[in-house]
């Protein structure tokens, strides 16, 4: 998130919480070496999925309630609902509390990971960054976003 100005989208806050949880749950290796084997700081994918509905509310309506405070254009909120609806639909499936291992093994999560990938990117290349760092850590997520 260094490209473009981390405040200039109204609810940027919001847009970076959605940003980072759909960074995590769309990069498999990501995944495989933080959480799988637990690694502090990272949450786990529970967590992404709060952060990705927590002050949203993305899984009570559409993305498309937020263009031009947390989404860009009609095609970010798109995505993100496709992502949300995918992720929701195995989280439901297995369980929130359904380990790390369950979630990867559901024969949906590839299309789940594929569709964050999505949003993911395109979201990134909007605010002018590299989709294809490595996922910040909570810590980060939460200096970043600290009231000044």
């Amino acid at each position: 998130m260094g490209g473009m100005p981390l405040n200039d989208m109204p609810w940027w806050r919001w847009r970076t919480q959605v940003r980072s949880a759909l960074h995590m749950l769309s990069d498999p290796a990501f995944q495989q070496e933080c959480w799988v084997p637990g690694l502090d700081g990272y949450g786990d994918i529970t967590d992404a999925v709060y952060r990705l509905v927590e002050d949203t509310w993305l899984d009570n309506w559409s993305a498309e309630k937020y263009v031009g405070s947390i989404f860009r254009d009609s095609g970010e909120a798109a995505l993100v609902d496709v992502a949300v609806l995918r992720v929701l639909r195995i989280m439901h499936q297995v369980g929130a509390d359904a380990p790390v291992s369950a979630y990867l093994a559901h024969h949906a999560w590839p299309e789940a990971v594929r569709a964050a990938r999505e949003a993911h990117l395109r979201m990134a290349v909007s605010d002018g960054d590299d989709p294809d760092t490595r996922p910040r850590s909570l810590e980060d997520i939460r200096i970043l976003t600290s009231p000044s």
